[in-house]
């Protein structure tokens, strides 16, 4: 035996192929947030079952959306450093592999939905896959350097969808927090895209920092940035939330802030990626802020009476 084969890594299980092809991490947030939005939308606890089975029917429909992504992406991900070693890309599943397990867990998820929480839900689930999956995955992303904005539609969802899984209806804060996350996604991953800006100029992707360059991107960070921490400050104003979430989003932001200043005048390599690692625990830190305050008898909010 070599040494190259001897300090080779193993090849991973089939079931962990298939596992990572859901994009666990990112499931694992668009749940969370989804699930927020249910806990939000009721005044006290949600039935169990309702919980689990809108909780299952929008991680699996995410899945789903999160392998057709792979299945479309397969050329461009074996060029590009951070994704060559995905199933696909290196070889470990086949295409039509793939497509099957997205079919499945899409056509899973979906049906649960139908079935054990309402119609609205499922649909507004389906559109947001489709959204990610084909529109963005297909189009968005190879048209325009405004990709991940108009693409980020389909991102923000996952809260919409958990508040309309409990009341049946799109209500004004439903908006709010599908509002958070639409603007929370630019400054989020134009900073992962200026990091991996010669891996998307290899292949031939519009991201922002390749077409219209790093000083640009970063101004643009630090708008959305700023537009970001405006956004937040809703839930407390429109009687959503009271002082706990109000501080609790005013220091987030604050951090999020410095993150963007500095970039605006250092130019660390790694930092593009610090900014973005701190983008994904603010924003999980955000909707826990949102959640505990729910909570918490002594919230405070601005305005009394009824939600707008």
């Amino acid at each position: 035996m070599t040494a190259a084969t001897s300090t080779a890594s193993p090849r991973p299980s089939v079931a962990a192929r298939y596992y990572e092809l859901c994009k666990p991490g990112v499931v694992a947030l668009i749940v969370f947030t989804a699930v927020v939005g249910m806990l939000l939308a009721s005044p006290g606890w949600i039935e169990l079952p309702l919980l689990l089975s809108a909780t299952l029917g929008i991680g699996l429909s995410s899945a789903s959306a999160a392998a057709i992504n792979h299945l479309l992406d397969r050329r461009i991900d074996q060029q590009m450093d951070r994704t060559r070693n995905r199933p696909l890309a290196r070889g470990d599943l086949g295409a039509r592999q793939v497509l099957t397990f997205a079919l499945i867990l899409g056509l899973l998820g979906l049906g649960l939905l139908v079935w054990q929480v309402n119609l609205l839900t499922a649909v507004l689930t389906g559109i947001s896959l489709i959204g990610y999956a084909i529109i963005y995955t297909v189009y968005l992303k190879r048209a325009t350097p405004q990709n991940i904005v108009i693409g980020g539609a389909a991102g923000a969802a996952p809260p919409l969808l958990g508040w309309v899984a409990v009341t049946g209806q799109l209500d004004p804060p439903a908006f709010i927090l599908f509002l958070i996350i639409f603007v929370w996604t630019p400054p989020h991953f134009w900073a992962l895209a200026i990091f991996r800006r010669n891996d998307y100029a290899a292949v031939g992707m519009p991201m922002l920092p390749v077409t219209h360059g790093v000083p640009y991107t970063r101004w643009q960070i630090l708008f959305y940035t700023v537009l970001l921490v405006l956004v937040t400050m809703l839930p407390y104003l429109i009687g959503m939330s009271g002082l706990f979430y109000l501080g609790g989003a005013l220091v987030l932001g604050i951090g999020f802030l410095y993150y963007a200043l500095r970039l605006m005048v250092d130019e660390t390599p790694g930092l593009p990626m610090r900014m973005f690692g701190y983008s994904i625990w603010y924003l999980m830190a955000l909707f826990a802020f949102l959640l505990i305050d729910h909570y918490l008898p002594d919230s405070t909010p601005l305005l009394s009476g009824p939600m707008l």
